[in-house]
């Protein structure tokens, strides 16, 4: 029967969607996570009756035909690219993204990786680096003798030595873009890395056009709404539940057929 196949896959479908409804609530407090959304389309139909055959040698026409189809498939699993809400966090090497955007990472294999994640912290040698210890490009060193680290909102960093009266501008943050964010390659850590699917990465200085601007003391929050997640997880469990039933009734079905004599 093409009931069993077809509510397997039917099965095989809310499993997935339940695992990234459970990545999407795991990463409720994940820096900057952006949720997770599961995409299905129908697979391939088997033609009983062709739509628009010929019924008849006069050359009537068949409506409608007969076509049954065999079941559901997951095409992809998209990233909502919608911005979380930015919590004060008093750290100066904190740093929000308010906009389009993402930081730029130089990973030790020297590639270059993205994220919105702005927690950013000093190395020993006082350049500022993620929580992995990954550069931040461009690359910036804060002195020793910093008595203060300021950061405005068009990405100027801006830093106050011990003993000097005025300040001094010790570097420069820049932003990427790209034509289609939710094409990036999710890799960990809350990194990304560019794919033909993506585009190439436009760089700018933040506050310009189709840039967002930074926001120092703050760290964007994940943009999971727990509610709306909860509620999808109960859709998908009650359609695993339903899929689960045909397969029971295909297979009393089958046991009546069995019992014929």
């Amino acid at each position: 029967m093409r009931s069993l196949n077809i509510a397997a896959t039917g099965m095989l479908a809310q499993q997935t969607n339940v695992e990234v409804i459970s990545n999407n609530i795991a990463n409720m407090n994940t820096t900057a996570y952006t949720r997770r959304r599961p995409e299905f389309s129908d697979l391939l139909y088997q033609n009983l009756r062709r739509v628009g055959s010929q019924s008849s040698d006069t050359g009537t026409i068949v409506p409608t035909g007969v076509q049954l189809g065999l079941g559901v498939k997951t095409t992809a699993v998209y990233r909502i690219t919608e911005h979380g809400s930015v919590q004060s966090t008093d750290n100066s090497l904190d740093i929000a993204i308010q906009g389009k955007g993402y930081f730029q990472i130089k990973l030790p294999s020297g590639e270059t990786a993205y994220t919105r994640d702005g927690s950013f912290q000093l190395s020993p040698d006082g350049i500022i680096v993620t929580h992995e210890g990954y550069t931040v490009q461009p690359q910036i060193t804060v002195p020793p003798d910093a008595v203060s680290v300021t950061v405005d909102s068009t990405g100027q960093v801006i830093i106050k030595q011990d003993g000097q009266v005025s300040s001094s501008v010790k570097g420069q943050l820049t932003l990427a873009n790209f034509a289609n964010d939710a094409g990036l390659e999710a890799r960990g850590d809350n990194l990304f890395m560019e794919t033909p699917a993506s585009g190439q990465p436009i760089v700018q200085t933040p506050g310009k056009p189709g840039f967002g601007s930074v926001l120092q003391g703050y760290l964007e929050t994940s943009n999971v709404n727990v509610v709306s997640e909860v509620t999808n997880l109960i859709g998908a469990q009650r359609a695993y539940e339903m899929n689960s039933k045909v397969i029971q009734a295909s297979d009393q079905m089958l046991s009546t057929i069995n019992q014929m004599k």
